[in-house]
């Protein structure tokens, strides 16, 4: 499985948004099981984007 146009997009947004504010990204991986791809970075900031490219910050 491959990630949609969309979630590639938004992935290369958020992670340029992340550096820019010196956070480093330990982690982006794509779950196979629902197609969401996850991001793990800084201080435990966790971001899930959706098939369609909506995303939203994991607590």
């Amino acid at each position: 499985m491959l990630p949609t146009n969309e979630q590639g997009q938004k992935c290369i947004y958020l992670s340029q948004s992340l550096t820019n504010t010196y956070q480093p990204i330990y982690l982006v991986r794509l779950d196979e099981r629902d197609g969401q791809l996850f991001i793990l970075a800084g201080n435990d900031i966790q971001i899930l984007i959706n098939r369609n490219g909506d995303w939203e910050f994991l607590t």
